[in-house]
């Protein structure tokens, strides 16, 4: 019993099924690296990452036999926690990356800036952001009534709980830096990048009169900007292995036979994903950017905000791709990227809430008028710039939204679609991700134009 107890619980390695699936990953594993030494393309090998993954998901969940209930197939549950391991151990990695470098890099924007373009960088960045999001909303709605989502679900009690509405007053006070080392413990990105800015502009203020003193300042932060960005580099390099684990432990977990029950609204959520992006296509065409272009420069990040579902863990990679592959300027990736990665997010405050608030109140037979569409674009505008920073955007932005329309009491009608979370935000996240991307670049030529 001890020994079963030892294996089962503490190495997790209790059957011969776990090991054979550690093997498979850690042969997939030496297969990348040698394509790796043959130097191929990181792009390349982030999307045969991807494949392999998806498809080693796949094959576990058929040897499982599909269960209903992953977390209770003992297992499957030590291939997910070791897969885990991998694929969450290189995000933690990223999310490691994340304060020190947009403190780093919102400081050295502001000292290096002049007032004017960053009084314009702030407005357009924010701009931008919610501007997309309504746009999303928008797809989101129209498909939403178009395929009349709320006919095709049974109105059945989940055990889904809405979240605790806090004032819109209250969560801006909150992203204020009262603690500035607290906020960076908790990952309040909004209250780092306050404190950075005021940061720099004492810096900017102060350096005529009192240059000598502050100039070792200024260097220590241009130093430690080329370390954490060397840093930033060598985690990056991992992404291609990363990708496998996140995709196989993201199926293995949650299973298939959970998709069934909502594969309608699945569908039309990407569908809805698709739509908005050929609108982020067509905003970087007008930009200068081909099509072919943005998906091609712009695939890693994509790439592992959809396999890892975090867009503020992303953000390494997509400061580095917007700097290298789009050619935007430094300062405008750091500080839209920073700001889009807490606010504005079109997948899970635009798009998500809004097609599934339609769902809801279409289950329930509510009219929806003139005066229901504008009071649902009001409220999702408003909540996108509110739940900035906080955890589980997602799911705190439906919360929001469902309340404000009316309909917080029937929360838990929606409970199949919150279980099915993970597999609608992997594409939430690509969409939130390119919505920043798009932004940066359209922030960027506007004002480089000046």
């Amino acid at each position: 019993m001890e020994k079963s107890t030892f294996l089962t619980d503490f190495l997790q390695l209790s059957d011969i099924r776990t090991y054979l699936f550690i093997a498979v990953l850690l042969i997939v594993f030496y297969c990348i690296h040698k394509i790796e030494k043959k130097k191929m393309n990181f792009s390349y090998r982030m999307i045969i990452g991807s494949v392999v993954g998806l498809i080693l998901g796949i094959i576990i969940q058929v040897i499982a036999g599909f269960p209903s209930e992953p977390s209770e197939v003992v297992w499957l549950s030590e291939v997910s926690s070791w897969y885990g391991l991998v694929g969450n151990g290189f995000m933690d990695l990223l999310k490691m990356l994340v304060v020190p470098l947009i403190f780093l890099s919102i400081v050295r924007v502001i000292m290096n800036m002049q007032g004017e373009n960053l009084g314009k960088l702030t407005y357009r960045t924010i701009g931008m952001l919610i501007g997309t999001t309504l746009i999303a909303a928008i797809i989101g709605t129209a498909l939403g009534s178009v395929f009349n989502l709320g006919s095709a679900l049974v109105i059945e009690e989940g055990d889904a709980q809405i979240r605790e509405m806090v004032p819109i007053v209250d969560t801006l006070r909150g992203l204020l830096p009262s603690n500035v080392v607290n906020a960076m413990a908790e990952g309040n990105i909004v209250a780092v990048v306050i404190f950075a800015g005021f940061i720099g502009l004492a810096i900017r203020r102060l350096s005529k009169k009192y240059q000598d003193v502050i100039e070792p300042f200024t260097k220590w932060v241009e130093a430690f900007y080329k370390i954490i960005v060397s840093v930033a580099m060598t985690v990056i390099k991992f992404m291609p292995y990363a990708v496998v684990a996140l995709l196989a432990n993201t199926i293995t977990s949650r299973g298939m036979s959970v998709l069934t029950s909502v594969l309608r609204y699945i569908l039309v959520l990407y569908l809805g994903l698709i739509c908005m992006f050929i609108v982020h296509l067509i905003i970087a065409a007008i930009q200068g950017v081909k099509p072919s272009t943005y998906i091609k420069n712009g695939l890693e990040p994509l790439l592992l905000a959809f396999t890892s579902r975090s867009s503020l863990g992303t953000l390494p990679v997509l400061i580095e791709t917007l700097r290298t592959k789009f050619m935007v300027d430094e300062g405008v990736a750091s500080f839209v990227g920073s700001l889009g990665s807490n606010m504005g997010m079109n997948g899970c405050a635009g798009l998500y809430p809004a097609m599934t608030t339609v769902m809801l109140a279409q289950m329930l037979g509510v009219d929806m008028n003139l005066s229901f569409y504008l009071m649902l674009a009001i409220i999702i505008a408003v909540s996108s710039f509110g739940i900035a920073g906080i955890p589980g955007a997602a799911t705190i932005s439906i919360s929001v939204v469902i309340s404000g329309m009316g309909l917080g009491a029937y929360f838990p009608l929606i409970g199949a679609i919150v279980a099915i979370d993970p597999i609608l935000d992997m594409g939430r996240t690509l969409l939130n991700v390119s919505g920043t991307m798009v932004s940066a670049i359209t922030v960027n030529k506007s004002i480089s134009k000046e």
